[in-house]
């Protein structure tokens, strides 16, 4: 693999190389002139082509597009190897994101539509326009990079689901386990909020099977008990997180004895 003999190279062989590569093509074409690994991430490989660095690549796809020194590169090759450098450096970072905790699917693609809507505002965006909702007006120009940006994320999402980073199902008994452990809650809230998630509800249901409401409503009554002096107050409170009428009542009542 060409990657691995950057370093190994004979001094006045490279050198050989490098007056080679620096000679212009005539028609137009570019030389791949250089490649150098990265400083602060020693898995990328900094390319340079007719002696400008040009973009960054991942060692796999390196390897994957077959560059070495020396290699031609026409206009369209070009526009591909800066399309592929931006899909790995928006791979990693959202792989890195997914990998801090359990993700869902909608809200990894959610991510992605931030990420990729800022890169299409540009840096001069304001942090208003930043977090709009509404896309800016594009011209064609814009529209294209829209659609290549939609392209990514469909393909990191595929990627990602593929190699077992993305899994609703996993998600779903993370995030149910998290809730419980924190406070109670209902399985009706559960769902809502696990659909919000974008999670299947055949996973839902068989994520919140055996779950026991009444176990989780005593702990909420233990906790918001003194908070209420009214026990109506109470009732109706945990009504509004999901309970059911008749069991908030009855646990409500059980615990003033």
């Amino acid at each position: 693999m060409e990657i691995y003999k950057i370093k190994d190279e004979v001094p006045e062989k490279r050198q050989r190389e490098l007056a080679d590569s620096d000679k212009k093509l005539d028609d137009g074409r570019l030389r791949v002139t250089d490649m150098k690994m990265g400083v602060k991430n020693p898995n990328r490989v900094n390319v340079y082509v007719d002696g400008r660095f040009e973009f960054s690549l991942d060692v796999a796809q390196v390897v994957d597009y077959g560059l070495k020194v020396g290699l031609v590169l026409d206009g369209e090759r070009l526009l591909e190897l800066r399309r592929a450098s931006e899909f790995g450096k928006l791979y990693q970072r959202t792989l890195e994101w997914v990998l801090i905790r359990p993700r869902a699917v909608r809200e990894t693609k959610d991510y992605l539509a931030r990420k990729l809507r800022n890169a299409s505002r540009g840096p001069s965006a304001t942090n208003e326009e930043r977090g709009s909702e509404t896309p800016p007006v594009t011209t064609g120009g814009r529209e294209r990079v829209r659609e290549e940006h939609a392209e990514f994320s469909r393909m990191i999402v595929e990627r990602l689901c593929g190699r077992g980073y993305l899994d609703d199902r996993r998600f779903a008994e993370w995030y149910v386990e998290n809730r419980f452990v924190k406070k109670g809650v209902s399985r009706k809230r559960l769902r809502m909020e696990l659909m919000k998630k974008g999670v299947a509800t055949e996973i839902i249901d068989e994520v919140l099977d055996g779950r026991d409401d009444e176990e989780e409503l005593r702990k909420m009554i233990a906790r918001k008990r003194s908070k209420y002096d009214d026990s109506q107050k109470l009732i109706a409170y945990l009504c509004r997180q999901g309970f059911s009428y008749d069991l908030v009542r009855r646990l409500v009542e059980e615990n003033e004895k």
